[in-house]
């Protein structure tokens, strides 16, 4: 796959052994501030961005990525913090792939916390669900009606307006049966659709990245 070393920073919004499957690359942690140089300094030609950490650590900074971009290496970012350094940065080269990239690069999404997630701090999956996932799903079951579109604005409103970190569809679906704009049979219901059909678009996006640099790395 050609001779430039890969590094990717995931594990969130994709697991190391999918992501393997997609791509053969050196998988890290979710980026933070100080990993970048430390990449360069190893010598890696393509450096894959998607999960990075937001709140309890400084995050990854742009003049990082810039001094990346400056030096040849590619930088590919999507899926999550990829996306948000991707759409303030693809003009100075960085590459942005994915729906969540064009949100923010098209101004329709702009807070961090759409896709921040609580993590495992040792595994570092997700304990909370992304309010991207949520709304996206929430809007799948609209258009196959299993809710209406009132109904489907009245969640997406309390997934918004609660933190982060605590956000499950179980939570969202609860505090919508006691305003009463679910019964408890259709919350059952969908509660099932949202867990076992539920609109990844965190992941999908993620293999887009992994997609996009095995393209740049045959180059």
């Amino acid at each position: 796959m050609g001779d430039k070393k890969i590094v990717v920073f995931t594990g969130t919004s994709i697991r190391y052994t999918e992501a393997r499957s997609v791509l053969d690359a050196t998988y890290r942690p979710p980026i933070f501030r100080g990993n970048i140089d430390q990449v360069l300094r190893e010598g890696y030609g393509i450096i894959g961005i998607i999960d990075g950490i937001f709140f309890n650590r400084a995050a990854v900074a742009h003049k990082e990525i810039l001094r990346a971009l400056e030096s040849g290496v590619k930088v590919v970012g999507g899926g999550s913090m990829g996306a948000l350094r991707a759409s303030e940065l693809d003009v100075h080269g960085m590459i942005g792939v994915g729906r969540i990239y064009e949100w923010y690069r098209d101004g329709v999404l702009e807070d961090d916390d759409e896709v921040a997630v609580a993590t495992n701090p040792d595994t570092f999956e997700p304990v909370s669900v992304p309010m991207v996932n949520i709304r996206e799903t929430l809007k799948t079951a609209c258009r196959e009606g299993i809710i209406t579109s009132v109904v489907c604005a009245q969640l997406i409103d309390i997934a918004k307006k609660t933190q982060y970190g605590q956000r499950s569809y179980l939570g969202i679906i609860r505090q919508g049966i006691l305003i009463g704009s679910l019964s408890e049979e259709l919350g059952k219901k969908l509660l099932d659709y949202c867990r076992n059909q539920e609109t990844d678009v965190k992941k999908e996006d993620a293999i887009m990245v992994l997609n996009k640099i095995k393209e740049l790395a045959k180059v």
